[in-house]
């Protein structure tokens, strides 16, 4: 099944002295790929674990492993949010799991961008929140990283409107037991 998504293109001109933009929308079809497939090491045993440390020198706590592993699950094409996250482990809080996830050195394989808020907002991506004018983090937040979560995600074949909130809410996956 190919995925669609909307492709916003802005041009400024000069008409008799006005500055003006122009938007243009068009509908982009693209092959749906996974892009957790793909080669990273990923320790699975408790002795590869507990001896893992990230390029930082940091080790990853329990709860950042739970997370990782419970992430891995989430199906291509589907996203969660992070409070489902917490309450499917039954452990920390939504913002715990995005802090976990903010520090995840295992990305793409362990698919951080399938992550979204509570409310079907985009939510962050790489310690940003939001797009353009939803932006939240202060000057060093672009909006850009989280652009790049939708764009990642419209690969896997879901769609986020305008202002950033999930299109399709049949993609929403609840993955507790």
């Amino acid at each position: 099944m190919p995925a669609t998504r909307t492709q916003l293109r802005s041009t400024k001109d000069s008409i008799n002295g006005h500055k003006t933009t122009t938007s243009r929308a068009s509908i982009v079809v693209e092959e749906i790929q996974d892009l957790a497939h793909c080669k990273v090491h990923y320790p699975l045993s408790e002795k590869d674990r507990s001896t893992f440390k990230t390029r930082d020198g940091k080790r990853i706590t329990p709860h950042q492993w739970a997370v990782y592993d419970f992430t891995r699950t989430i199906p291509c094409g589907r996203v969660t949010t992070y409070k489902d996250i917490c309450v499917a482990l039954g452990q920390g809080s939504p913002r715990s799991v995005g802090s976990a996830l903010r520090n995840n050195p295992f990305a793409p394989f362990v698919p951080c961008h399938r992550i979204i808020a509570s409310n079907l907002y985009i939510g962050g991506f790489f310690g940003e929140w939001g797009t353009g004018a939803n932006a939240r983090g202060g000057q060093k937040n672009t909006g850009l990283q989280c652009n790049r979560k939708m764009e990642m995600l419209a690969k896997e074949g879901v769609a986020f409107s305008l202002e950033g909130y999930l299109a399709d809410k049949s993609l929403l996956w609840i993955g507790r037991g």
